[in-house]
């Protein structure tokens, strides 16, 4: 069962779309993409300028990354679910997680479980305290950050946190705009006791 949704603060642009809108929101959207431009992107185009701007650090960190994409999925589904954003998480559930060999039992557990999580090899459990700890501290704790230096070289870790904090934006856009959840996205999972 779905729960009912809000109705949106801002509400994203509906076609026809001006021309300079068109050829961005083309841009942001994969190549031949068979859906509408996802309602994250037709709110953030409602700020032309900021739009376009957002659009290079975006796709970079999606398409050029230097962090494995599979460990950038995992911070980004948790940095989305710890910040409330089932829109976000939702949509990386259904298209990047299964791309990146994330299973439907570790999206829900980034969602809703612990780093200790028995879904987690020891290497994901460090990138689930890793975005948890910049969730409650925005800074990463002696403690971790040895297991991070032992793993990652100091750019993926500065990518890491990149990451971490461009999907707290997005989260925190998202949460503000109470952006209308893709039909096709999953939804947050039902906790159970």
């Amino acid at each position: 069962m779905t729960a009912k949704q809000p109705s949106p603060r801002i509400a994203p642009l509906s076609p026809p779309y001006a021309p300079g809108i068109e050829e961005q929101l083309r841009k942001w959207m994969p190549p031949g993409a068979a859906v509408e431009p996802l309602a994250l992107f037709r709110t953030l185009a409602i700020h032309e300028e900021l739009f376009g701007r957002m659009r290079p650090l975006g796709a970079g960190i999606l398409g050029h990354g230097r962090v494995p994409p599979r460990d950038r999925e995992i911070v980004i589904h948790r940095v989305c679910a710890r910040a409330g954003a089932e829109y976000e998480w939702g949509v990386h559930a259904v298209v990047q997680a299964p791309e990146v060999g994330l299973t439907a039992e570790q999206t829900d557990a980034a969602a809703s479980g612990t780093a200790d999580d028995p879904v987690w090899s020891p290497q994901d459990a460090v990138l689930v305290r890793l975005a948890d700890e910049l969730h409650d501290t925005a800074d990463i704790s002696d403690d971790l950050w040895p297991e991070l230096t032992a793993r990652y070289r100091d750019d993926q870790i500065l990518e890491l946190v990149t990451i971490a904090g461009w999907y707290r934006l997005l989260s925190s856009v998202l949460n503000a705009a109470r952006t209308p959840h893709e039909p096709w996205a999953r939804r947050f999972p039902v906790r159970t006791a």
